[in-house]
């Protein structure tokens, strides 16, 4: 028995299972079907047919999947997708409408004082003493009359309403802002915004659609802006020898957040206004987003306006470059400062990764609080012809000049210590004690040691400009928590409130 030399032959006897058109009728010899046909075959098979992924697919992976594109199942996952966006900022917004009412709020240096510098008196109400008791003395000196009973009327302005000389004065105090003096933190504030009898617990969604709309956009086209700018851009940085680690190569990814900021600032004008605003229907200024968009366009200067005005273009510009800078380009560099030698990150060491964005975190809330602060109170004020707004907390009487006068005002004429202390003292103590001291919510302390305790935080209006820090920090800690439990995440970044 004769063996073959090769097993070619014999392998070649059965060449329709690995084709993938139907066989010809050519003449040619079987050995020479397989050899040619097969490559072009499979190439026509795999490339015609497959649809080139797109980030939309990403929604759901059977999108992608060949045979058309299924309308029912996309209109699904946007729909989900939708749905689960607005609950997570239902659940986020209390705390949001809390923060932004504090960084609004204004609260003056002579707050709850009197003219002469001293802090306003409650005077308890007492039994009138025998000498009041009675009608003025009949031999009184007309050219001396002395202290009087009856107190002399306040000044008015040209339309007869009393001229508020004081924040702390519940007689002109309107009846739809929240009294100064009640919240010390974003909690606080909350609570007070869901008892006050002009708000409720409703209150605490003001501007909620607004907020869904615009972080839905702005996590939409950030990443579009971006690529489009690498796509345009990459070849310019490649020729000037950029690579992709380093802090040059920041400018398209900032560039990028800054363009979306830029587009979206009206919705962010309009969630401003719309949760800074009375809840209460009759001094209700704006009844939507819709609403708000078109009286602001109509009143103050147009589209023109709404995007280049000074106060809005500036602090937009500045919230938008300072975030993402310190967000994106401060991990990597404390990184190298806390861990020398030691290539850290989310793969190969988390928990040093996550230490080192908390760290980076809070120092970007110590470099960006104050210019969120100033871009919101310079929100709030309308421009043009539009009528003043009507706020839930008090606002400057009057307007800032810009950030810088906006930073300077609120350093030296506010003060941080909330609630304002009340000095309650009886009219015969007034009288018989003067000198030795004040009743202060049930203590007692010198006139000289009034202002002796409190610190430059407190007195000066540092504390107004990091509203809702320790919240923003909580939440930090609290992610930073998680992150070390589950042993850290794909996503990198800073989370915030």
């Amino acid at each position: 028995m004769n063996n073959p030399s090769s097993l070619r032959d014999l392998y070649s006897t059965n060449p329709s299972t690995w084709t993938f058109s139907p066989p010809s009728n050519s003449t040619s010899s079987p050995s020479s079907a397989p050899i040619s046909s097969p490559p072009s075959s499979i190439s026509s098979h795999t490339f015609s047919s497959r649809p080139v992924q797109n980030s939309i697919f990403e929604l759901s992976p059977s999108l992608a999947e060949p045979g058309g594109l299924d309308l029912g199942l996309l209109l699904k996952t946007l729909v989900a997708s939708a749905i689960l966006e607005y609950t997570t900022t239902a659940i986020a917004m209390p705390w949001e409408v809390g923060k932004c009412l504090l960084q609004v709020q204004w609260i003056p240096r002579d707050a709850g004082q009197g003219d002469d510098g001293e802090l306003a008196t409650e005077e308890v109400t007492e039994e009138v003493s025998d000498d009041e008791s009675g009608e003025e003395s009949y031999f009184a000196d007309p050219l001396n009359p002395g202290p009087s009973r009856y107190p002399l009327p306040r000044p008015a302005d040209e339309r007869g309403y009393v001229v508020r000389k004081n924040v702390m004065e519940e007689s002109t105090r309107p009846d739809y802002v929240i009294p100064v003096g009640s919240a010390d933190g974003v909690w606080a504030m909350m609570k007070r915004l869901g008892r006050f009898r002009g708000e409720g617990w409703l209150a605490l969604w003001k501007g909620l659609l607004t907020e869904c709309i615009s972080d839905m956009l702005s996590s939409t086209m950030q990443p579009l802006i971006h690529n489009a700018l690498q796509n345009l851009f990459t070849p310019n940085l490649a020729s000037l020898h950029i690579s992709p680690g380093s802090y040059t190569a920041l400018l398209i990814p900032v560039a990028s957040h800054l363009i979306t900021g830029f587009i979206l600032s009206p919705l962010d004008l309009v969630r401003t206004r719309l949760i800074v605003q009375s809840f209460n229907p009759q001094h209700r200024t704006y009844t939507g987003p819709i609403d708000a968009l078109q009286k602001i366009t109509r009143d103050e200067g147009g589209l023109r306006g709404l995007y280049l005005h000074p106060h809005l273009l500036i602090p937009t510009v500045l919230d938008n470059i300072i975030r993402p800078l310190i967000s994106l380009g401060l991990p990597p560099l404390l990184a190298a400062r806390l861990f020398p030698g030691t290539l850290v990150s989310i793969e190969n060491s988390p928990v040093a990764w996550g230490v080192v964005e908390f760290a980076s975190s809070c120092i970007g809330l110590l470099a960006t609080l104050p210019f969120e602060t100033v871009r919101r109170r310079l929100q709030v004020q309308v421009r043009g012809r539009a009528q003043p707004l009507k706020t839930c907390v008090e606002k400057r009487p009057i307007p800032y000049n810009g950030v810088v006068d906006a930073l300077w005002h609120i350093l030296t004429e506010e003060r941080s210590d909330l609630p304002v202390e009340r000095v309650v003292t009886g009219r015969n103590e007034e009288k018989g004690k003067e000198g030795q001291g004040e009743v202060v919510e049930g203590r007692t302390r010198s006139r000289g040691q009034r202002e002796e305790h409190v610190s430059i935080w407190r007195k000066t209006g540092l504390g107004q400009l990091y509203r809702g820090l320790s919240m923003r920090l909580g939440a930090g800690a609290i992610v930073f928590v998680l992150g070390v439990l589950t042993g850290g995440g794909d996503e990198s970044g800073w989370a915030e409130l």
